[in-house]
């Protein structure tokens, strides 16, 4: 018999999340990747690119994977397929960096790209079945915890990560410590994926009838946010709020000119970020259940790291800066997952969960902005400024989705 808030499935939704941070957060697109790519082109846009990658693929398949997932009654099997193949796709990454690398740098950015694309691709399918099982597995309240949860072990493990990673940064050279990292933490990755997969899905009561075509959904889909004003306001809001990702991917190359950037210092900088997610969710997120109020402070929240960000001359400011990265980021995450959720139909989840994530995906592709605002102007405090204004309006905007909600 099924039992929704059961504790072994918060055990095993903390235990994905473990893992899988443990494993991501070589790649964090705040740090390692940028430095990583730079490492075989001095390209600022080809760092924005690759950032974008990292999750920008997703944006792709998710309405064609809420076309499919709304008239599923299950989903765990559908999203056991989607574990293997980003499995794969992150053994890729560390695979073509040891045996291509320097040799071929061209070529090794590639397979990297290729490598991120996959890994973003299906995550696209992923992120449907993910919010699915969060909604059937726990209620408001326990789902807010959770997830805050969630993120308090994930930091954790990022700590771990960051430490690891520190070590190989400076005990091998590069590109080798890259692919190091890279393939160990595939098969860390892989024990997350078995344990969440291993979750007992209840089947959904309520489940739409697929249309015939794609395009017939589509056309559905339009016509549901046309007509849903609190959904519109809301993907508006979190579109301005991912543009944090306008300079989020070039604070650590300014960091980087500015300061004698150490393998050790970098690791501990991932250290300090993953202490805020943590600080953010033990203190914050985890206690608060009104998800407008949750959005407007990790916005908030982004706005101050920016700010600091725009003086920072030494590796105090530059700590400061990643630790309220990781408490806004994580406030951010667990916010705009849960406001789509409540303000869904359970039959109509999915479409819902497809267009908000979407429409507010096209932010992941800001790093390409901002890496062509960079190469056009050669400032990152006007980079800065820029984003700073962008979340200023997403704030304002913010305290306005309640009166939406009621007037709907």
């Amino acid at each position: 018999m099924f039992q929704i808030d059961d504790p072994k499935n918060n055990y095993k939704n903390i235990a994905h999340a473990f893992f899988l941070s443990l494993a991501i957060t070589i790649a964090e697109p705040s740090t390692i990747l940028p430095l990583m790519v730079h490492h075989f082109s001095e390209s600022v846009v080809i760092v924005g690119i690759f950032a974008s990658l990292l999750r920008g693929g997703a944006i792709i398949v998710q309405l064609y994977a809420a076309f499919h997932a709304q008239g599923y009654k299950r989903v765990i099997g559908y999203l056991r397929r989607v574990f293997f193949f980003r499995f794969l796709s992150w053994f890729m990454i560390g695979l073509s960096i040891f045996l291509i690398g320097d040799a071929h740098p061209y070529l090794t950015l590639f397979f990297i790209g290729t490598g991120l694309f996959f890994f973003s691709f299906t995550a696209g399918f992923g992120a449907i079945y993910f919010k699915e099982l969060q909604a059937k597995l726990f209620s408001k309240s326990y789902r807010g915890k959770t997830m805050a949860n969630r993120q308090i072990a994930g930091a954790i493990a990022s700590i771990i990560s960051g430490g690891i990673a520190g070590y190989v940064l400076s005990a091998y050279e590069a590109p080798l410590n890259y692919a190091y990292l890279f393939m160990v933490s595939s098969l860390i990755m892989g024990i997350g994926f078995l344990i969440f997969g291993s979750i007992e899905e209840p089947e959904k009561e309520q489940v739409s009838v697929k249309e015939k075509h794609f395009r017939a959904f589509l056309k559905n889909a339009a016509s549901l946010l046309k007509h849903d004003k609190r959904l519109q306001r809301q993907i508006v809001v979190l579109l301005l709020a991912n543009s944090y990702l306008l300079a989020m991917p070039f604070v650590i190359l300014n960091a980087n000119s500015t300061i004698a950037l150490t393998g050790w210092m970098l690791g501990g900088f991932i250290t300090v970020q993953m202490t805020g997610s943590i600080l953010g969710s033990t203190f914050l997120w985890r206690r608060i259940d009104d998800y407008e109020k949750m959005l407007f402070l990790s916005i908030a929240v982004l706005i101050a790291a920016f700010v600091v960000a725009f003086f920072a001359h030494n590796p105090y400011a530059y700590a400061l800066v990643f630790l309220l990265f990781g408490m806004g980021f994580d406030g951010l995450n667990i916010s705009a997952m849960n406001l789509v959720i409540e303000i869904a139909p359970e039959d109509k989840r999915p479409v819902y969960t497809a267009l908000q994530a979407n429409i507010t995906s096209l932010g992941l592709f800001f790093p390409v902005l901002g890496g062509l605002l960079l190469k056009a102007f050669g400032s990152y405090e006007g980079l800065y400024l820029l984003t700073i204004a962008l979340l200023s309006a997403a704030l304002v905007l913010s305290l306005q989705l309640k009166g939406v909600s009621e007037s709907a």
